[in-house]
This record gives structure tokens, sequence and C-alpha cells, in this order.
């Protein structure tokens, strides 16, 4: 049986093997009371899970927020997640999920939660182009690539709180950006993000930066166009760093996560001196740690423009070691 230790440590080492833990969760039935179909967050987003708690409505809350709970001293929304999806509970909201990233907390009501899974990020698969609603990042295998495989909806829960809180989806405003970013002549930066809501968020803040950039979907497609990139250089007789000046990459991606490919970006002879940002939901110290671990140049947590345009500019213009 293993220790306590034992599974901290492991669950600590996972971004250095391309694994996740995802914890599994019901929502309810569809409208004909069927099909309760199997959700997903990452274990890293995860604060604690508790039962309901009674819930004090606000005045004049958007739909689908369910009001405010005191949890140890912090006031916390919680939202309605089966009503956000669309779907029905058929035993009531039983479970709150209290989740950290993006630099904030809130709670997610749902009906009930399965289980644990440890996989790897190459049984995720996009779900773009599969739904219309934009709230399902990927599709996670749950066991593997076979026939019949039982299949989880990773949410985008980024998205989701940027739609239920107005605030949070506004978008980036050129005036606070900052100067212009000065690239060398027909350099870029390479970008990879899974997320739409993302991708429209740094596409507006490296536009109002008037940088260059090619946006990729995974860390798998930026690698592949990176290697890409490189044979066109190697046929040009250029180095690499005349055209990619600058890799940004968010750490949950199907396929491949950002910490796989900043450890392979900086371990490849051919790519090591490309600085590497890692822009992600994923904040707190340990992830700071994986993030030195894996050899990037910086980490900024998402989403303020500001503050991505600041740590692009401090990296691009940091003294060569």
């Amino acid at each position: 049986m293993k220790s306590v230790q034992q599974e901290i440590d492991e669950r600590t080492n996972l971004t250095n093997t391309n694994k996740f833990e995802l914890l599994l969760f019901r929502l309810g039935a569809d409208a004909n009371g069927e099909h309760s179909e199997l959700y997903g967050i990452n274990v890293f987003k995860i604060r604690e899970i508790v039962a309901m708690p009674p819930v004090t409505a606000v005045a004049g809350s958007q739909p689908h927020m369910l009001g405010v709970v005191n949890l140890r001293g912090q006031i916390i929304p919680v939202m309605d997640l089966p009503a956000i999806v669309g779907v029905t509970p058929k035993t009531g909201l039983n479970i709150m999920l209290v989740t950290e990233f993006a630099r904030t907390t809130q709670a997610f009501a749902v009906e009930s939660v399965d289980e644990i899974v440890r996989l790897d990020w190459s049984q995720v698969l996009t779900a773009e182009g599969s739904n219309a609603t934009g709230m399902v990042t990927s599709i996670a295998r749950l066991d593997g690539d076979t026939s019949g495989t039982r299949l989880a909806q990773v949410l985008d829960v980024e998205t989701i709180l940027r739609r239920m809180v107005p605030a949070e989806g506004k978008d980036v405003d050129p005036e606070s950006i900052g100067p212009k970013l000065m690239l060398k002549q027909g350099s870029f930066i390479l970008a990879a993000d899974d997320s739409v809501v993302a991708r429209n968020l740094i596409e507006q803040g490296l536009q109002a930066m008037n940088a260059p950039f090619v946006m990729t979907k995974s860390g798998k497609e930026a690698w592949d166009k990176l290697n890409s990139i490189a044979e066109g250089c190697k046929a040009e007789k250029i180095a690499i760093e005349d055209r990619v000046a600058l890799i940004l990459t968010d750490l949950e991606m199907p396929e491949m996560d950002g910490f796989t490919l900043t450890r392979k970006v900086k371990q490849d002879p051919r790519f090591s001196k490309i600085p590497v940002v890692i822009h992600s939901s994923l904040s707190g110290k340990t992830n700071e740690d994986h993030v030195k671990g894996v050899g990037a140049d910086a980490y900024v947590a998402k989403f303020v423009a500001e503050d991505l345009a600041e740590t692009i500019r401090r990296v691009l213009h940091k003294p060569a070691a």
C-alpha cells in the first residue's frame, strides 16, 4: 500500500511524464432524462470538494449563479454547472467543487463525483469543432485508444467563468499594453493554447504589442510546427532564432502539455536558445517550481494582458547568458 508521501510525490512528478490527473464528476441527464455523461477537470485546479452547503442568493446575479458561500472565512461565488451545461441533475446539487485558477477562487455545484483518474495527455484529444458551445476543450479517452473506451468531456472552466462573470470576459485594451514590441524582421512568436477564449485574448494582446505570431492549439501542434520551421531555416541557412523569437505556451493541452513541450524545446540543441514563457491558469508555488524545473524562462498567470506583455518584453530583452 502506498504511503501518503508516495502519493504526493507521484502527483508532484506527473509533469515530468506528460501525465495529469482528472477529477471525474456527473452533472445530470439530458432533456429526455438519459445519458448522465462524465465530465472532468484537472485536479490541479481543485482546492477542495465539499458537500453542498447552504448558499446565499445575491440580488441581480447572472443566470445560473446560485449565490455565495462563506467557506473558512472566504466569500466564494457558486455556479450551477448543470444549468450552465444544459442538463438536469436527477438527485440534486449535492457536491461543491471549489476551484482555484486564473487568479480567482470560485465553486461549481455538481450532482456527484465519480473518481480521480491518472491519464497521459496523449489520451486527450481536442474537442474543437465537435461541440457548438465552446465549453468543452477536449475529450479524454479514459481507457486508452481502445474501441468502446469511456469518454469524459474536459470542461473549459476559463470560458465558463468568463461567460458567467462579465468583468472577466472583457477584451484587451490596446492602450494599456504599453510600448510596441520590436522584433527582428521576419521573426514571430509561436503560441500554443487549446482554449478558444484564451487564444482570442492572446491574439488581441500580441496584436496590441505589434508582435507577429503563429497560433497553435496544442503542445504537439506547436512542436510539429517548430520542427517544420527548423527545416525551412536549415534550407535557408539561417538560425531558428531568426524566425521564432519566443514560444508562449499554456500548460494544459491535449496530446502534449506545456511542460513536455518546454522540456523538449530546452533539451533540443536546435531550439534551446529560444526563450519559453509559460502562460497558464494553473497558479501557485508548486506549478511555478515545475516551470523552473523544465527550464522555462518565465511564468505568468492568466489572464492579465498587461502582465503578459511585460513578461514577454522582459524575457526578450534579457541579456544572453
